[in-house]
């Protein structure tokens, strides 16, 4: 045959078309440091684009012959013109050199990065082992030593079959044995612990088996690099929802709990009712206070706060009983989200189950938008981001991403927005060359301020805006803590993200 075509398409995959006999044969590479083989296809369709033309030196050449390096992981294709491309096959470390005519060292990589392989001397590639019984006495059974290029299978047999134990008698017959069936022509796929391997030993339960070389190379190509691929990406998916389905689970049994405690607990609108009913008989300067609760019909020890007078307090409790409701309902509406999502994972984690290929998941985590959803979840940045009204708003998720957020991600244009007196979030609107910022954007972004603050659960709450230039971090001071110079002000209700106007 002759060689038409050596290109690549994937990183670190060369392919070499070759054509003669009126058939066409492929030899491909995969020389990835996590899967290195190779596979030999009757056929291979070149993508139109992001291919690069590779090995221009061999195009057009004839094949003289292929042959195997003396006891290395290694083989060579002799072209008739006397040049020569060798598959170095070393794991990790795994390369394709071209060496001119007459020339002991290369003079093209495949991976250019490998800088060792350009001292790679031809004439130096093979080794000499001498298998021997004097040699192997004289090494005193040192397996490594004797034939170091046994693979992890071979050792492990050796080790099950007591080779470790042995004495040197019984470490050479094992060794013999072994060399007898890794010159029978077996080869067998087999799989432990995710991983697929080839084995020229004989197999209990193979997964494949052939005596034809070129075909187990084939079978193996298709196990490492498309099945086990697929294999990893379902199984990264499984993960994925089993520990999304544990913290929801947390999540709802947390606030089950808190919801039950709520509840049960006694409403403070009840403690102010009992209050405001004998205010007559409660002192201003106490704080206790032992009266009738007509709601259960016992007396009750109330604690009042000093300074404060029985009326005035009794209007907190009326005021923290109104938030109370409000925060009780923002958590059933929490619950209500994560049952919803827990269905929906163990939905998804069924449906898992059944996808047999990489058709089929490309098409799972397409139809379920997984990937637009886990980049936004990965996204490093210290802000929620959110649309309004075609202007950018962006929601500090934490005091030191608030200074974040100033620091990188806020200019002196853009409008700053903080909920008032009280710890919260900073909101900063982005600026758009040439607009005002709408009355309607700030009062929204201030719902967002006051949402994502202290003054979550009141009715309405003040929260300062003002150009971003007028805020200022002094050195020194506490995690999200600024200075504002000028500010307006504006009352909102607040609001959070999936709430409308």
């Amino acid at each position: 045959m002759r060689v038409i075509t050596c290109f690549s398409q994937n990183k670190d995959e060369l392919v070499i078309g070759c054509t003669g006999r009126g058939e066409d044969q492929y030899i491909r590479a995969n020389l990835l440091p996590i899967i290195s083989c190779m596979s030999f296809p009757a056929d291979f369709k070149r993508s139109k684009r992001n291919t690069i033309s590779l090995f221009s030196e061999i195009i057009g050449q004839e094949i003289n012959r292929i042959k195997t390096f003396q006891f290395e992981r290694a083989f060579r294709i002799d072209f008739v013109s006397g040049d020569c491309l060798v598959f170095k096959l070393h794991g990790t470390r795994s390369n394709v050199l071209f060496y001119p005519n007459a020339s002991l060292i290369p003079s093209v990589l495949f991976r250019n990065e490998l800088k060792d392989d350009w001292k790679l001397k031809l004439d130096e590639i093979d080794a000499y082992l001498d298998l021997s019984f004097e040699h192997f006495e004289y090494l005193e059974g040192n397996a490594s030593k004797f034939l170091p290029t046994l693979g992890k299978i071979p050792r492990e047999w050796l080790k099950n079959k007591g080779y470790i134990e042995g004495g040197l008698l019984q470490k050479w017959q094992l060794m013999a044995d072994v060399m007898d069936m890794l010159d029978v022509p077996y080869f067998a796929i087999i799989k432990e612990e995710k991983e697929y391997y080839l084995t020229l030993l004989p197999a209990e339960n193979p997964i494949f088996e052939t005596s034809d070389p070129v075909e187990a190379c084939n079978e193996l190509f298709k196990y490492k690099v498309v099945i086990q691929a697929f294999e990893k990406e379902k199984t990264h998916w499984q993960k994925t929802f089993e520990d999304q389905k544990k913290r929801t689970k947390a999540y709802i049994q947390k606030t089950t709990e808190k919801l039950e405690e709520l509840e049960s607990g006694t409403s403070p609108s009840q403690i102010a009712d009992i209050i405001m009913a004998n205010l007559h008989g409660i002192n201003t300067d106490q704080e206790e206070v032992t009266l009738f609760n007509f709601y259960t019909q016992k007396d009750e020890k109330i604690k009042l706060k000093r300074g404060l007078s029985p009326q005035k307090f009794a209007e907190n409790l009326y005021r923290k009983s109104k938030n109370r409701k409000k925060e009780l309902d923002q958590l059933y509406q929490n619950l209500e989200e994560k049952e919803n999502l827990l269905l929906q994972l163990e939905d998804w984690l069924t449906e898992l189950e059944g996808v047999n290929n990489f058709r089929e998941l490309k098409e799972f985590i397409k139809s379920r938008q997984l990937i637009e959803k886990q980049k936004e979840k990965e996204e490093q940045v210290p802000f929620k981001r959110f649309e309004i009204e075609g202007f950018d708003v962006l929601v500090g998720k934490s005091a030191k991403a608030n200074d974040e957020l100033l620091r990188h991600f806020a200019w002196k244009e853009d409008l700053w927005l903080h909920a008032k007196d009280v710890s919260g979030s900073h909101v900063v609107i982005k600026f758009r060359s040439g607009l005002n910022y709408p009355k309607t954007v700030i009062e929204r972004a201030g719902e967002l301020a006051a949402f994502y603050s202290k003054h979550k659960n009141e009715s309405l709450a003040p929260v300062i805006y003002t150009p971003v230039k007028f805020v200022r971090k002094v050195k020194g001071s506490a995690p999200g803590a600024v200075t504002v110079d000028k500010e307006s002000v504006i009352l909102v209700q607040p609001k959070g993200p999936s709430e409308q106007n």
